[in-house]
C-alpha cells in the first residue's frame, strides 16, 4: 500500500512538473506554484497540503516570501529545507533582476536608479542603507549595505561612505534605504545626517548625486525634491 501510495505521488509530482515546462505558470494557481516548488524541498511529504497551510497563514505568495524564517518554520510539514527554500525566491529574483541591468550604461537619473536599486528591498523587513558607487560617466561601479537594522543616518558614518567611495574610485555616489512599513518620505534626521555626507564626500571630490528612500511600493529623490544643498 504504501509502495502503491509513493507511486501516486511520484507520478502526480512528474505529471506537474511537466505542466510547468510546457506552459509555465500561466495555468498554476497559487498553491499549485508553492506546491511544484516545494518538490525541491519536501521530498515525502504532500507538498499540496502544505502550500494551502501557507496561503492560509500568510494571504499570499507575497506574504509567503516575505515571512520571516521564523515564521515559516512553524507550518507544519514544511521544515527547515523548506523555509529555506521559501527565503531564497525574492533574492533569487531580486538577482536575477540586477544581473540584466546594463551595468555599462549612465545612471544619471533617478528613474533609473531607483529601477535598478529597487530589487535590494525585494521582500525586505528590515530597513537597510545600501552606497552605490559610480564611475565618471555615472556608470554603477559596485553597491554595498551599509547598515541593517532600525536606520538612523546618524550612524551610518560619513567616514565609513567615504572610505568606501574612495576604494571603489567613485566619482559619484548614491545613498538608498527604505522605511519599512512607513512611507518613502524622509524625515527631519534623513535630511541633516544626508547634508552632512552630501559635505563631507564634496570635500574630498566625491559627488552624492543622490539619496533615494523607498517603501514597499515607491521611492522619493531627495535631489529631485529639492532637499540636498547641490541640488540642481
Amino acid at each position: 500500500m504504501d509502495g502503491e501510495k509513493k507511486s501516486v505521488h511520484t507520478g502526480h509530482r512528474e505529471r506537474q512538473k511537466e505542466r510547468f515546462l510546457k506552459n509555465g505558470f500561466e495555468s498554476f494557481a497559487d498553491h499549485g506554484v508553492l506546491e511544484l516548488l516545494l518538490y525541491y524541498a519536501v521530498p515525502r511529504r504532500d507538498t499540496n497540503v502544505i502550500a494551502h497551510r501557507l496561503l492560509n497563514c500568510f494571504g499570499s505568495l507575497a506574504g509567503v516570501f516575505e515571512a520571516t524564517t521564523e515564521e515559516l518554520m512553524k507550518i507544519e510539514g514544511l521544515g527547515k529545507n523548506g523555509a529555506t527554500l521559501l527565503k531564497m525566491i525574492p533574492q533569487i529574483s531580486a538577482r536575477y533582476t540586477r544581473s540584466r541591468a546594463d551595468r555599462g550604461s549612465s545612471y544619471e537619473t533617478a528613474t533609473k536608479l531607483g529601477r535598478y536599486l529597487s530589487t535590494y528591498f525585494f521582500g525586505e523587513r528590515d530597513e537597510v542603507v545600501y552606497l552605490l558607487t559610480l564611475d565618471g560617466r555615472a556608470r554603477i561601479i559596485g553597491c554595498h549595505q551599509l547598515f541593517r537594522g532600525s536606520v538612523n543616518l546618524t550612524q551610518v558614518t560619513a567616514r565609513k561612505i567615504a572610505e568606501r567611495s574612495l576604494a571603489d574610485n567613485a566619482v559619484s555616489v548614491v545613498l538608498a534605504h527604505n522605511h519599512s512599513g512607513g512611507f518613502a518620505l524622509p524625515s527631519d534626521e534623513d535630511i541633516t545626517a544626508t547634508r552632512a555626507i552630501e559635505a563631507a564626500l564634496s570635500a574630498i571630490g566625491i559627488v552624492l548625486r543622490d539619496h533615494l528612500i523607498f517603501d514597499e511600493d515607491d521611492f522619493i529623490s531627495m535631489r529631485e525634491s529639492g532637499l540636498l544643498k547641490n541640488a540642481k
